[in-house]
């Protein structure tokens, strides 16, 4: 087996043991991490909240890369947070032996981080859409988005500093392009291929 397809497989595992173990109001220490890992004598029992959890690659720092994202989405929290360390070595990896997951929820969505060096990068293939109440928030979450590293792009879609796509959207907005009026269907949509953050205000 090739080295990122082992590399790979103990994503998956470890995904497994993070998703399917209690999860603490607050995040555990690092100590014993690896070995409360590789436990296989214990049988799971919780029930897993969330049928599918998005996993996010980064290269390092998923203590940090959390805390970023808490720091944006007022309503979360950090579940969990561990280190596993002395692992075998894998071409690519940040620290050869070594990388950290991380899981945090926001707004009520469980995210999966995992920091294991800079193999993979995010494109715009997969992007995730935040459902704005009014154009106050799409401008709170497009300016902390954009800021320290991040970057604008068209249609309401921007990049954070990790290189992360989103999509900063309001709800409105889906009424306008929805709409059974042509003028006013055709107005917005035009109006949004002009635009880089989407002002509600322009389209209508």
């Amino acid at each position: 087996m090739k080295p990122i397809q082992l590399l790979l497989l103990a994503t998956i595992v470890f995904s497994f043991t993070i998703s399917c173990s209690n999860q603490p109001d607050k995040a555990q220490g690092s100590s014993n991490q690896t070995n409360m890992a590789n436990d296989t004598s214990k049988t799971h029992t919780t029930k897993i909240a969330q049928k599918i959890t998005p996993c996010l690659w980064v290269e390092k720092d998923a203590k940090a890369v959390a805390d970023y994202y808490l720091s944006i989405f007022k309503e979360g929290k950090l579940k969990d947070y561990r280190q596993f360390k002395n692992m075998p070595k894998q071409e690519g990896l940040n620290d050869p032996g070594y990388f950290e997951t991380a899981v945090l929820e926001l707004q009520g969505m469980e995210f999966s981080i995992l920091a294991a060096g800079p193999l993979f990068k995010f494109n715009e293939a997969i992007s995730l859409v935040i459902n704005c109440k009014d154009q106050t928030e799409v401008d709170y979450y497009w300016d902390a988005l954009t800021k320290n590293g991040g970057e604008e792009g068209p249609c309401g879609w921007c990049k954070d500093k990790y290189g992360l796509s989103w999509q900063v959207v309001p709800v409105e907005y889906f009424d306008l392009i929805h709409s059974t009026d042509s003028t006013v269907r055709n107005k917005a949509m035009i109006n949004t291929f002009k635009q880089k953050k989407i002002i509600l205000s322009e389209l209508k």
